[in-house]
């Protein structure tokens, strides 16, 4: 879904031009995550063709040989790892996008990352997807002043075919706090966790949302708690890495516990959240108040003094400074083999 969110945005971009010759990057409107999921299963060269013919084509457009793609960017709704298969064996996952010598060039915005260079974190889509300003401070007055009933809480399953996952701890002690700790459990068949309501209640109702690693250090639930004034409990340096949307300091706004002091159970969750000061948790709220605009993909079309600079907004900021020091290394560079 982020592809579609992205691609209706850019349409709607006011610094969008269709003269290549005037542009600073090139948006490339790939929907990458579609295309892996739909050959789930099935051989490599069908799960690479249409990764290969875009290369091609790419390659072959005027706009390729100003700076051979590093000027170009695209999205995708899925991890980086599903893009960087390591062997042309059908028994592994995922294709080889970004290991073609034309992706490689290029920089792709993800929900997560493989800490390559050419990568970068972008937020989940969330439920909300506002239009002005005044829509946000709305909301975010709201999540100032709800009353919260617990003190932590975690949206999720176990992973028992995990071996190194401490979802089956977390879930332990949040049970065994009772009252303290909401868990909604998403390993039944009640669907609640399918209910975006059943989810963002139990979300607003805790000042603390565990966000233990699933099947990848990220979650989709971290953006949910945030957006409705939720501090995160993070367990995995890994699940902090959208350095564009978030502070730098992951400690103004979460928490970290370490996921090795959980899976040999030397720490008491509750404990170590319950020894935060009211003033440091009133301190990492307003933080998440101010991160709530950041990591929204608001409507297409707003204009003016309404116009939010929205997680939309800020990515493709970032890709634009990131070309602009790109192409003046690439000038120098040139200067210095001319001299």
């Amino acid at each position: 879904m982020l592809e579609v969110i992205f691609r209706e945005k850019m349409r709607h971009y006011e610094c969008l031009t269709n003269d290549s010759s005037l542009s600073y990057a090139v948006f490339v409107p790939f929907y990458a995550g579609f295309d892996g999921r739909r050959f789930w299963g099935y051989n490599v060269k069908l799960r690479d063709e249409l990764g290969e013919d875009l290369a091609q084509w790419l390659r072959e457009r005027p706009e390729w040989r100003k700076m051979h793609g590093r000027d170009h960017f695209f999205v995708t709704g899925r991890v980086g790892r599903d893009f960087r298969r390591v062997s042309d064996q059908d028994s592994y996952w995922g294709n080889k996008l970004m290991r073609l010598p034309e992706f490689e060039n290029m920089t792709m915005l993800s929900i997560e990352t493989n800490s390559c260079s050419n990568e970068f974190a972008v937020p989940y889509p969330t439920y909300f997807h506002p239009k002005t300003k005044t829509e946000v401070r709305t909301w975010q007055r709201q999540v100032r002043t709800v009353q919260r009933r617990y003190l932590f809480s975690f949206v999720g399953a176990p992973r028992p075919e995990m071996e190194e996952s401490i979802r089956g701890e977390v879930i332990k002690q949040c049970l065994a706090s009772q009252e303290r700790c909401k868990f909604l459990n998403c390993d039944t068949p009640s669907k609640d966790c399918g209910n975006p309501v059943k989810v963002m209640e139990v979300f607003q109702d805790s000042v603390f949302c565990l966000q233990p690693p699933g099947d990848t250090p990220t979650m989709r639930s971290t953006f949910d708690s945030v957006l409705v004034g939720c501090i995160p409990v993070f367990f995995s340096l890994d699940s902090v890495q959208y350095k564009w949307h978030f502070p730098v300091d992951h400690t103004k706004y979460s928490v970290y516990i370490s996921e090795d002091d959980v899976r040999d159970g030397k720490v008491s969750i509750e404990k170590i959240l319950s020894m935060i000061s009211e003033e440091d948790v009133l301190s990492m709220r307003n933080e998440v108040e101010k991160i709530i605009p950041k990591i929204i993909y608001t409507k297409p079309g707003a204009a003016g003094p309404e116009r939010i600079e929205d997680a939309f907004e800020i990515a493709v900021s970032r890709v634009l400074e990131r070309v602009s020091s790109i192409s003046k290394n690439q000038d120098i560079d040139q200067n210095l083999g001319m001299t």
